[in-house]
């Protein structure tokens, strides 16, 4: 059980060391002898868990999606369920920043799927994760909304994403460098724009 527990922690190690790169000096500087250096480990440690980098770069991503999932399970969806306008609006927004780089932690997260994303541009092997990760997100936003009776919840989840795409891209490069503020009141605005009505949107036309 020791020794289990042993080959657990060096591999968790080892993608922690491959998190730092990523963070540090993006894909090219993810390499299984920089790895080796990073985690502390000899080089034959780390191929005993991962053959290349391409392989260790699924793992890491894989981690990424298994801690956002693992966050997002704290928020089921029927805690939703007979919510309306601004305290709708709180709870979607807590439960969404959950995919956003708020903290140090998530943004290490973020950094790391979108060098693989980018990576997926070009690299067929990694688009499969790419895709689920995509379709899994879809699919829980999408749920979400329909425990919220937004109309045409499948839609809107699609511009939900795009929004959390575009502040996760503008929050960890330099073509926007958002800061946590910035990025809440972005996410809010959107959310408001969907669950809060527009007062007088349904109210008939008056006649002259």
């Amino acid at each position: 059980m020791i020794a289990r527990i042993d080959l657990d922690q060096r591999r968790k190690d080892v993608i922690e060391a491959a998190f730092r790169l990523l963070v540090a000096e993006g894909l090219s500087g993810l390499s299984l002898r920089k790895v080796s250096a990073e985690s502390g480990l000899n080089i034959g440690s780390v191929r005993h868990y991962f053959d290349d980098h391409r392989n260790l770069l699924v793992a890491a991503v894989t981690e990424v999606g298994r801690r956002m999932g693992k966050r997002l399970t704290r928020y089921p969806a029927d805690v939703l369920a007979g919510l309306t306008g601004e305290p709708a609006v709180e709870a979607l927004q807590v439960w969404l920043e959950e995919l956003l780089p708020i903290d140090e932690e998530r943004r290490v997260e973020s950094i790391v799927l979108t060098e693989f994303i980018v990576a997926a541009r070009v690299n067929p092997i990694f688009r499969p994760v790419t895709e689920q990760m995509a379709a899994d997100m879809r699919q829980v936003i999408t749920d979400a909304l329909r425990v919220l009776e937004v109309h045409d919840p499948a839609e809107e989840a699609e511009r939900i994403v795009a929004v959390l795409g575009g502040l996760v891209l503008d929050s960890v490069t330099p073509h926007g460098s958002l800061g946590v503020e910035r990025i809440r009141a972005t996410l809010r605005a959107h959310l408001r724009s969907v669950l809060v009505a527009t007062p007088g949107a349904d109210a008939p036309p008056i006649d002259d």
